[in-house]
């Protein structure tokens, strides 16, 4: 196994799972499904590479720190609605 390999696709990975759970829930689905797409693409060049114990530990290792995460910081912080929550100050207020 290549570390170098393993730390650069779990970066890559843990980035892609940082945007769907972090994304607003209308948009959800729209990120889910191009992540999934470049998730695809990704897992066909390791499969190409040669790279499919790189890329099965660095995509555990990946859902292993965006659960921490989740745990430790996303659960007390959630993702706020962007209509809701933008309010505009003027001179007035």
């Amino acid at each position: 196994m290549n570390a170098g390999v393993i730390l650069l696709l779990t970066l890559v990975l843990g980035v892609m799972l940082f945007l769907i759970q972090r994304a607003e829930k209308r948009r959800r689905r729209l990120a889910t499904f191009v992540m999934a797409g470049l998730g695809f693409l990704l897992w066909y060049w390791a499969s190409f590479r040669q790279l499919g114990s790189e890329f099965t530990a660095s995509l555990l290792l990946a859902l292993l720190l965006n659960l921490l995460f989740w745990l430790l910081i996303g659960r007390y912080n959630p993702v706020g609605d962007s209509e809701s929550g933008i309010r505009v100050l003027g001179m007035d207020d």
